[in-house]
């Protein structure tokens, strides 16, 4: 199967969907006004643009350009493009379009375009791609390139990354005088593939296939390139972390049995196998993203979603290694699990894949921005003492672009279409097209269960309507116009098939109440400890509504869980409350040989998306139960 007949949900135009309502509008309006000016101006303070006028030189003034600013700037202009999608602004356009023609004059006669190897380190080019993110940079300028071509039908950027990637052709592949090889931080896998469906040019795939193929395969090209560089083998993270499983190259991708190394990369890597498994059915792919979800979502995954449990190397921890204050879960990580996700419900169709990206999307995305617009986390633990707090900006800054360009895209992940059938994913209020119709979705969620979908059509249109039906959901009703209909769902989905007319109403309630979770007991950390979810939102803690010492609380498993709508709160938001115990009286003494009185304590909980966003101080997930 090749990329043009692959079989696969029809993409979703950027005008197919507007987003109304609820917590994704905010969210939407937050990013345009706020995120974007935000990080577009640390992209000219820090001289992450100017970078492109290819003007540093050794002992000037001007900040020495690092190996992955490229990629900063290039989500920057892909999360440009997702609001310009949304809605034309001339300023920003133009803003973008200047940043777009200094990236041009920046690229070589051979359609070389790096500016770190450019001016710094100019003889070296494609000498280091196991650290030097070359490859890396330029699959990001793809994705801002087919972005900002479907958002203002301007072509200058992908004929700018069309031809970096032919220059990169030439030098890579398995013909003769060709280097067999492959980028040290994989996304450009996924990029090429964005880039073939785009343009239609089968060359890109064909180059995404030839990165993944290679990876892996004896003889290891990431030793083979430190031989030729005159290094042995003890570079940064061979020894240190994981070896080469680290970049996820210790063997070739279709043997793969469980996720290790650095996580962003990882999430990149399975993001670009299940595009080409989509697009040819390769079996040893779907065979080896089979085995690795399994080893994510069911054995290193955090509770939040969060993925990449160990600071040291932003990596995967053994099996259950889930700590809590310590946890890493970089934003990025994070960010690339719901793409995965995203792109396994559009290959397998199963609603345990739509779960996941929901659930990671609001514990796990969506912490890493502040409720106001301009900080970031980086990494997001599930406890902290209170010295854990959002920034500005990073020296490493990859993760407050990629929040952003995810929030600006939200449209995508809210629906898919096939011939004769529209998959309800995510319920979010929104206004969007279909086949023949428009569906007007009408919802508070994820505070409210309740989902009302208005059918607009100028004539009868049928096709099947598949409902997903969330995992924690119970108890879910279904209504076409007055009457109840079964909601049985099938691999997560319920499907309606029938001629739509004009003013037909669905209807479905998906009744939230708040649910205690337990963790596996190999996860030691959690031992003891319960954590309290509603709905898709995962909730803790802080100590500005608990007092110091989060820790010393304990709740019952009897307690009654009690939700409550608070509009003047973290910008509306629904808590928890319930009755638990804490130490009666402060003892003087550190030590004691009898233990402190107990007595009954008020507890709050938050969404911990929210968290941090008051007054500093302690935040807990896992809370002790007793």
């Amino acid at each position: 199967m090749t990329v043009a007949t692959e079989t696969r949900p029809l993409p979703i135009p950027a005008a197919a969907v507007r987003v109304s309502g609820g917590i994704w509008r905010a969210l939407l309006e937050r990013n345009r006004d706020r995120v974007l000016p935000a990080i577009g101006e640390q992209c000219r303070r820090t001289g992450r643009i100017d970078a492109f006028r290819l003007a540093w030189r050794e002992g000037s003034d001007l900040p020495k350009p690092h190996i992955f600013w490229d990629s900063d700037v290039a989500k920057w202009i892909e999360a440009a493009a997702h609001v310009l999608a949304e809605r034309r602004d001339p300023t920003l356009e133009a803003e973008i379009d200047a940043a777009v023609e200094l990236i041009a004059s920046a690229q070589q006669p051979d359609g070389y375009l790096g500016v770190y190897h450019t001016v710094v380190e100019p003889g070296k080019r494609f000498t280091n791609l196991c650290e030097n993110h070359e490859i890396f940079c330029i699959g990001h300028l793809a994705e801002a390139a087919v972005a900002y071509d479907r958002a203002t039908g301007k072509r200058r950027l992908v004929e700018i990354a069309e031809r970096a990637f032919a220059h990169i052709a030439t030098v890579f592949g398995t013909g003769t005088g060709q280097v067999r090889g492959y980028d040290g931080h994989e996304e450009v896998e996924l990029a090429l593939v964005a880039l073939a469906r785009h343009t239609g040019n089968p060359r890109w795939f064909a180059l995404a296939r030839s990165f993944v193929d290679e990876r892996g395969q004896a003889p290891l090209f990431f030793a083979e390139e430190a031989a030729r560089r005159g290094e042995g083998p003890g570079l940064p993270h061979y020894s240190s972390v994981d070896g080469l499983a680290y970049y996820q190259a210790d063997r070739p991708v279709r043997d793969l049995t469980e996720a290790k190394g650095h996580a962003v990369r990882a999430m990149y890597l399975y993001c670009g196998m299940t595009d080409l498994a989509a697009c040819t059915g390769d079996r040893g792919l779907l065979a080896a993203l089979d085995r690795l979800w399994d080893s994510v979502t069911r054995r290193r995954m955090h509770v939040t979603g969060g993925v990449g449990a160990r600071h040291h190397g932003e990596s995967f921890g053994a099996d259950f290694e889930l700590p809590n204050a310590s946890a890493y879960c970089e934003t990025c990580a994070n960010i690339g699990l719901a793409l995965w996700a995203k792109r396994m419900l559009d290959l397998r169709g199963s609603g345990r894949y739509a779960d996941a990206l929901e659930h990671t999307l609001y514990n796990a995305c969506l912490p890493g921005l502040s409720l106001d617009g301009d900080r970031f986390f980086y990494h997001n633990p599930l406890e902290s003492r209170g010295e854990h707090h959002r920034q500005e900006w990073f020296g490493c800054a990859c993760c407050p672009p990629n929040i952003s360009r995810l929030i600006g895209s939200i449209g995508k992940y809210v629906y898919a279409t096939t011939p004769g059938e529209v998959r309800i994913d995510l319920y979010v209020a929104a206004e969007i097209a279909v086949p023949g119709a428009a569906l007007a979705i009408e919802t508070n969620y994820p505070w409210d269960g309740q989902v009302r979908i208005a059918v607009r059509a100028p004539s009868a249109a049928r096709f099947a309507l598949r409902l997903r039906i969330p995992a924690w959901c119970d108890a879910p009703v279904l209504r076409v116009g007055d009457q109840q209909i079964a909601c049985t769902a099938v691999d997560g989905y319920v499907r309606i098939e029938r001629a739509w007319s004009d003013g037909d109403t669905i209807t479905l309630d998906l009744p939230m109440s708040a649910r205690r979770i337990y963790a596996h007991p190999a996860v030691q950390d959690d031992c003891g400890r319960v954590a309290l979810v509603r709905g898709p939102i995962l909730y803790c803690l802080e100590g500005v509504d608990n007092g110091p010492w989060l820790n010393d609380l304990t709740v019952p498993r009897s307690a009654e869980i009690r939700a409550e709508q608070r509009d003047d709160l973290l910008g509306g938001v629904v808590v928890l409350r319930l009755d638990g115990e804490a130490t009666s009286a402060v003892p003087d003494e550190l030590y004691a040989t009898a233990p402190a009185g107990r007595a009954q304590r008020a507890i709050t909980a938050v969404p911990y998306f929210a968290w941090d966003n008051r007054a500093h101080g302690p935040m807990l997930v896992w809370m002790r139960e007793c």
